[in-house]
């Protein structure tokens, strides 16, 4: 994870791995829940055909990530409306079926959702990041199907470092000529996804024999923010509202359900045969200063007493002069 910052926009680089050990062909989800007020978080989703060839699922996080802060998400399909919120269809839900695993039906297939909280993975630290590690060995006999999803939600830590950063822009002093300026505060962050690119890869990473044997199909990358801060969108595919009933038990805490956007891109390995995927996006803001209003306030309030004694000054003198 690299931050950078140029005429006052703060950016991150992040460079994300994922590779399953064995013959299958995947596709990666990643759902930026973007809060530049506060902790952002990322929804992490790996979809794997022919699971029962492959051995383990490998993922680097280009932060550190401990156990405790893994949320397991799949176990809210217990709501059924979630689900039809996340595949996009009515699905039926055999949910838990087993100790490791739930069911879901939909769009003429069937898949099994692995639960990771109910299962053994190891995380270690590289570089500056995380690699996770799921072995297959122990699921295998949970499964009924050869299409699985794994999902989970980790606190999204580079971008949320990017939102402090425009906190610690100039002094104090610098700060305050600035709201008095301009009540005009405008907002600048750019953030670039690059998945299996291995020039922002650890050389832990890009020694991995089966990292560079992978097969990912497909990358997905869904931004959700409030809806007063805009995005470039160009070579965005999908952009909606989030629907309130269906994802109003899902938001991270601190995220308001009724002002949620989301936008959606996606990039194929029919176009990069390497099955690396790179997405950059702009977010921005501009909104009135809540310190600029204050100091004009400040401003009005002390020319009017000034001014007031003044003009109770100028009677006082003109009330001695015509005496």
């Amino acid at each position: 994870m690299i931050i950078l910052s140029k005429k006052n926009k703060f950016f991150a680089d992040d460079g994300w791995a994922f590779w399953v050990d064995g013959d299958d062909t995947s596709t990666i989800y990643l759902n930026s829940w973007l809060n530049p007020k506060g902790k952002s978080y990322m929804d992490v989703s790996i979809h794997i055909r022919g699971i029962k060839e492959t051995k383990s699922l490998n993922m680097y996080f280009p932060f550190s990530v401990d156990k405790s802060e893994i949320e397991d998400v799949s176990l809210n399909f217990k709501d059924e409306n979630l689900s039809r919120a996340i595949f996009s269809s009515m699905c039926v839900v055999d949910y838990k079926k087993n100790n490791v695993t739930s069911e879901i039906a939909y769009n003429g297939k069937t898949v099994d959702i692995v639960h990771v909280s109910a299962v053994d993975y190891s995380l270690k630290s590289v570089s500056k990041g995380t690699l996770m590690n799921i072995s297959f060995d122990g699921i295998f006999e949970y499964l009924d199907n050869d299409e699985v999803y794994f999902m989970f939600r980790i606190p999204h830590k580079s971008i949320t470092e990017v939102f402090k950063q425009r906190t610690k822009v100039g002094s104090f002093l610098t700060r305050i000529r600035d709201m008095i300026m301009s009540p005009i505060v405008s907002e600048n962050y750019g953030y670039s996804v690059r998945i299996n690119e291995a020039r922002l890869l650890p050389k832990e990473i890009n020694s991995v024999g089966a990292f560079h044997r992978q097969k990912l199909k497909k990358a997905v990358v869904t931004i959700s923010i409030a809806d007063d801060y805009e995005i470039n969108d160009v070579a965005c595919y999908r952009i909606r509202r989030l629907e309130e009933e269906l994802y109003k038990n899902f938001l991270p805490s601190s995220f308001n359900i009724r002002n949620i956007v989301t936008y959606q891109w996606q990039q194929s390995r029919e176009v990069n045969l390497k099955g690396q995927f790179n997405f950059y996006f702009s977010i921005f803001r501009n909104s009135i200063s809540s310190g600029s209003v204050l100091i004009y306030i400040l401003i009005i309030i002390l020319l009017n007493a000034v001014g007031s004694s003044l003009w109770d000054l100028i009677k006082t003198v003109y009330a001695l002069i015509t005496q």
